[in-house]
């Protein structure tokens, strides 16, 4: 029986994902590694973090706590070399995870008590937690991407001056 809470979630997780993947296409290999300061992180840096956290979080989501004992989220966090397809490739793993685990789930499942770092909620919280940690972050990539492509930006959403037009393509006076 169709789910609107799991769909609508479901829904939601793949336009954040696509939202960054247009960001990427607008991209050229060495932009994944721009910084806008010492203390921010590159785009690989934040495919690779999000990578970490999607697997942990999702592998066995019902049953073992989110936070994996094998999971090395520091190392997450270093600035490395990987070429574009790794980057892309660690990017899908990550994203498959996440939407392997949502494919089974069923309205029963939202209330039963997942665990991550041993602290106890609801699917549904842990998955709302998800969906706003991984918008976070997309927002992230298309901030930096955004700034590298300066005037060559293609917008993701309504430019800006484009609110008109668009309401009226919507059929909207």
């Amino acid at each position: 029986m169709p789910s609107p809470v799991l769909d609508a979630l479901r829904e939601q997780l793949g336009r954040t994902k696509r939202m960054a993947e247009r960001a990427f296409e607008q991209l050229e290999d060495e932009h994944f590694f721009f910084r806008l300061n010492l203390r921010q992180n590159s785009i690989h840096v934040i495919v690779k973090h999000l990578a970490g956290n999607m697997r942990s979080r999702w592998t066995d989501f019902l049953t073992a706590d989110g936070e994996k004992p094998d999971r090395d989220r520091e190392s997450e966090f270093v600035e490395d070399a990987a070429p574009r397809a790794q980057i892309v490739r660690t990017w899908e793993d990550g994203w498959a995870a996440v939407f392997a685990a949502l494919e089974p789930l069923t309205d029963r499942d939202l209330t039963r008590t997942v665990h991550i770092r041993r602290e106890p909620m609801t699917a549904a919280q842990a998955i709302v937690r998800q969906v706003e940690h991984y918008g976070y972050h997309v927002g992230q990539i298309v901030l930096i991407a955004k700034h590298l492509r300066g005037e060559k930006w293609n917008y993701l959403t309504v430019p800006p001056g484009g609110s008109a037009e668009f309401n009226r393509s919507k059929g909207h006076a």
